[in-house]
């Protein structure tokens, strides 16, 4: 099937669930036939990839969704209009500073390590709540949303990790009420959005179903 019909088939299932049309090793011309079929934000981790061909876009909403280094912030800051990623309060006070200096501010979702991974970035769940009440006293950033990436297991097993992820998602609802914004739940990728959005996922970071297989 082609980018159109692919963007065209996912759409429809999603039913009102944003798409965040994942473009790592994508090249412009995919991509703007992507947003032409009616992918409105792109999601990019590789930063100097992006750079290359960002300029080359349609225009379209730009998340990036990968591990940030923090000598990497100040371009990711000038790039991007959202930053999905954010798993640590050293790289939340990174982005706050970058920020302050290009006179912006910026949305960022703290990233969750929903399966206690040690391989993987992001915070535990017993620290969540803790840290995004730091994280919302910075003035140049604002916690809109959790994003979480969980063990690469089957869609059915992955439905616990979503499930807890909803969880969270509506207890932070509840209890800051008034003091912080979350909105979006990004979780689900290709293999398993569908569940992701069973569970409860306000969007999902889709690529290969998109595209195709990547070529690394």
């Amino acid at each position: 099937m082609s980018v159109e019909a692919n963007i065209n088939s996912i759409l429809k299932e999603l039913k009102g669930t944003k798409l965040i049309c994942v473009t790592k090793t994508v090249d412009p011309e995919r991509i703007n036939e992507a947003i032409r079929a009616g992918a409105t934000i792109i999601g990019e981790n590789r930063i100097q990839e992006f750079e290359d061909k960002c300029d080359y876009l349609l225009p379209c909403k730009k998340h990036f969704i990968g591990h940030l280094q923090t000598n990497k912030t100040k371009k990711v800051v000038e790039l991007f209009d959202l930053i999905q990623s954010v798993d640590s309060l050293k790289l939340a006070h990174e982005i706050d500073q970058k920020a302050r200096e290009a006179g912006k501010v910026l949305d960022v979702y703290v990233q969750i390590n929903i399966g206690s991974e040690p391989q993987k970035y992001g915070f535990g769940l017993d620290e969540i709540k803790q840290t995004i009440k730091k994280v919302q006293t910075l003035e140049n950033i604002q916690v809109t949303g959790l994003m979480c990436i969980p063990p690469y297991v089957s869609p059915e097993e992955a439905r616990l990790y979503f499930r807890k992820m909803k969880t969270l998602f509506d207890e932070l609802q509840q209890e800051n009420a008034g003091n912080i914004n979350i909105q979006e739940l990004s979780m689900g990728m290709s293999g398993d959005y569908q569940v992701a959005i069973e569970e409860g996922a306000t969007m999902v970071r889709i690529g290969s179903a998109i595209f195709g297989d990547r070529g690394y």
